[in-house]
């Protein structure tokens, strides 16, 4: 197994709050704003041009806040690639990534064209393009591929140079477009008969407002550049959630104005316009937002004046990030041998990934100068709204599976409503892109297919194993079947004794396969080529174990390691498609985070299948055994194995219920005769005995030591609510267990969606 080769050269930590907060709006108010406005009025009309941003800022709130809260726990370079590398592993990192690195080029390109075509338009209208001898179209190309190399160059110099080259280049045009959005509000004030241009407001239907969504999707990407600043911020886990979410809200209100201003721009009536003013700004296309801002200001030529210059800071400093992130993205992808190593070569003098940064700039020069506007446009919208659909699973799998390993900076409110959201959202507005662009529903999955081959033919097989990943040290198996699937997660060779007569007791009732699973606990600080000096006593606990199991059952074993106990062997579980798992629990917990334990906790929460967790039972015959049950599939479960594991031929299981004084009685009776089916034992050694009481816990706890019972084996169900609730306030179950001197068996079953939920995410 391979390690994560030792980087002797780091990046360097120079960006402060301020660097990547204008890093982030850079990146935004560009393109969306100067490509995005004439488009988005002739295909959805006045009102769909604000609704446009508006609606997209919503959704780009949502999902900046799965950004904030897994960069404040996962702060490095890579952005989405980490997140998914986390939550789901090699192949889907290796997409991630691959997406990431291609649509933030593709935006890189968009915001040269930007500044070719702008930059262009004012010069031929002042007249000082006549002596060209190539088409302004060749030229706009040439100056497109100049303007990204230019930026190739500054984003070579070093993250402190492109955060403050980047900085002075997104304040102007943040001045800039402010001041546009200022002036159409103080226009619309002094002349309220403009207000009519929003009739009617949305001439195309809601449809049409979808299409331009996806369309204008691009400008509201600049949070997952900050995303990429992890491993050069300064104090990266409060800044970087800050710096997303201060960014999205700016932007937002930025894009809503300038919207405003530009369909009040233009007075009805006004010479050379013809028909409705929005119509009229929308024809012209691309350069619709420049037509209206030049009828806005006193002169056109001042017009185009501020237009081209709120261009040139604006499609600058969105060139400038996308840059920046389209090369961290490959440096990541190269750091973890997912494409050559040399991507992650860090220039000594620079500190910057060279080689990824040269071949960002490949794919950046080679989009400016081949394909149009629009598709490029609608391709980078496509990729990042597949992107951030992922990151929006990302962040519900990660806070379900590893919320107790991570150490948040952020954690965002309402939980996991916002990334459900915005997931549905992005998917319909992905859709709808075919409405505006054919070529980029071509291209951007001719990406992703060659992503998927390129990771099987090269990436799968030479990646580098991380801290965060589960691995398999060894592994035997007996072979598949369609049996009924126990696994035994064994600690060491006295813990595996202990298991073993309830094992093969469930085991013979179920006519089970057995797994055996051994979590090897390697210490963080010791490299995982060294698994092997931890893995003794697993293979001792394997070995005892499968002695006394082998000769009855077919049997299989693992021997895996992860950083944290319960993550791996709930993978284990949903990997092996167990129905049941066995573990032991040694009575304590050693954190007030968790009630049964900080391994227990999260497998009883996560776990897709039933669960028997045993503290205090050895190698011993249970005669009295006593199931608490209040009800519900636990309690049912908690009578099937109370009745397995008592003694076949003296056993008794007494079924206890506690109903409180203010509440109905609870016919334990007639609960019993409807599962009677499922236990093993004949009915007349089973019992029922109720207790009416104030409060349950007292109760039960008594009825568990009363000596004219004599029980010599408690079973419980465990709480319905989620350990995260628990720890709040702990449920009678686990109260009872924690305190409980006899042997006791705590129980979950599972099935319903609740289970199926658990196994796929």
């Amino acid at each position: 197994m391979a390690d994560r080769p030792r980087v002797t050269t780091e990046l360097s930590r120079d960006l402060s709050l301020f660097h990547i907060t204008m890093m982030g709006l850079g990146m935004m108010i560009g393109a969306g704003v100067f490509i995005g406005i004439g488009n988005s009025l002739q295909r959805a009309g006045p009102g769909g041009l604000l609704l446009t941003f508006a609606l997209n800022g919503v959704i780009a709130i949502f999902t900046a806040m799965s950004f904030a809260e897994l960069s404040s726990a996962i702060p490095r370079a890579g952005g989405a690639y980490n997140f998914a590398r986390i939550g789901f592993g090699r192949g889907t990192s290796f997409l991630a990534g691959w997406m990431e690195w291609f649509a933030s080029s593709v935006a890189g390109s968009l915001y040269a064209v930007v500044f070719a075509t702008y930059v262009l338009e004012f010069f031929v209208r002042l007249g000082f393009l006549e002596w060209l001898p190539i088409p302004v179209e060749i030229a706009r190309k040439i100056l497109a591929f100049s303007v990204a190399s230019v930026f190739l160059y500054v984003n070579y110099r070093g993250a402190s140079e492109t955060g403050k080259i980047g900085a002075f280049f997104t304040l102007g045009q943040t001045l800039f477009v402010a001041a546009i959005a200022a002036l159409g509000v103080v226009t619309a004030i002094r002349d309220p008969a403009r207000l009519q241009n929003f009739q009617p407001f949305l001439p195309m239907g809601w449809s049409a407002l979808l299409v331009t969504m996806g369309f204008i999707y691009v400008a509201f990407e600049g949070f997952e550049v900050i995303a990429q600043a992890g491993d050069e911020a300064v104090d990266p886990k409060r800044n970087l959630p800050k710096a997303m979410l201060y960014s999205v809200m700016i932007v937002t209100l930025t894009y809503v104005g300038v919207s405003f201003a530009t369909v009040v721009a233009v007075k009805a009536g006004t010479p050379g316009v013809e028909g409705a003013p929005w119509a009229w700004i929308g024809s012209f296309g691309d350069t619709g937002f420049g037509q209206a801002v030049s009828q806005l200001m006193p002169a056109p030529f001042l017009g185009y004046l501020v237009v081209t210059l709120a261009v040139i800071f604006s499609s600058t400093s969105a060139l400038n990030a996308t840059i920046y992130s389209a090369t961290r993205s490959s440096y990541a992808l190269g750091r973890d041998r997912m494409l050559s190593p040399a991507f992650a070569k860090i220039s000594r003098r620079r500190k910057t990934p060279w080689v990824a940064l040269l071949a960002t700039g490949a794919i950046v020069l080679t989009v400016a100068t081949l394909l149009p506007t629009t598709d490029v446009a609608s391709s980078a919208s496509i990729m990042f709204l597949a992107l951030f659909l992922m990151v929006n699973v990302c962040v519900i799998k990660i806070r379900l599976n590893m919320g107790d390993e991570l150490s948040y900076g952020f954690l965002m409110p309402l939980f996991p409503l916002f990334p459900v959201a915005a997931m549905i959202c992005q998917a319909v507005l992905a859709v709808w892109l075919v409405h505006m662009s054919l070529v980029a529903w071509i291209v951007a999955p001719l990406w992703i297919l060659g992503g998927l081959a390129f990771y099987h033919l090269y990436a799968k097989s030479r990646a580098v194993a991380t801290e965060d990943e589960i691995h398999v040290l060894e592994e035997q198996s007996a072979g598949e079947g369609d049996e009924y699937r126990i696994m035994v997660a064994v600690a060491n060779p006295e813990n595996a004794l202990s298991l073993v007569r309830t094992t093969y007791a469930l085991c013979g009732a179920k006519e089970a396969r057995v797994e055996l699973l051994h979590m090897v606990p390697v210490p963080d600080q010791v490299p995982l080529s060294d698994a092997d000096r931890y893995m003794v006593e697993g293979r001792e606990a394997i070995a005892e174990t499968m002695l006394y199991l082998a000769p009855s059952f077919p049997l299989s074993s693992t021997i895996r390691y992860c950083r944290n106990v319960g993550r791996g062997i709930v993978s284990a579980v949903r990997e092996k498609r167990v129905n049941l798992l066995i573990m032991g629990w040694h009575g304590g917990r050693h954190s007030r985070r968790f009630t049964l334990g900080s391994t227990v906790d999260p497998v009883i929460e996560r776990a897709p299948c039933s669960v028997v967790i045993l503290k205090n039972v050895r190698d011993q015959k249970f005669k009295h055994v006593l199931a608490a049950v209040a009800g519900g599939e636990n309690s049912a479960f908690a009578l099937e194995v109370g009745s397995i594991l008592a003694d076949r031929e003296e056993g008794d299981l007494t079924a206890f219920t506690v109903v409180p004084e203010d509440r109905e009685a609870f016919d334990v009776d007639e609960y019993v005769e409807r599962y009677l089916d499922r236990l093993v034992l004949p009915r007349h050694r089973v019992r029922t005995r109720r207790a009416r009481a104030r409060r349950i816990e007292p109760a039960l706890t008594a009825e568990i030591e009363n000596p004219d019972e004599d029980y010599d084996l408690v079973v419980l169900g465990c709480t319905r609510d989620p350990y995260v609730h628990r720890f709040v306030r702990e449920s009678v179950p686990e109260r009872v267990a924690a305190a409980c001197a006899k042997p006791l068996v705590m129980v979950q079953a599972s099935g319903g969606l609740r289970s199926w939920i658990k196994r796929w995410l």
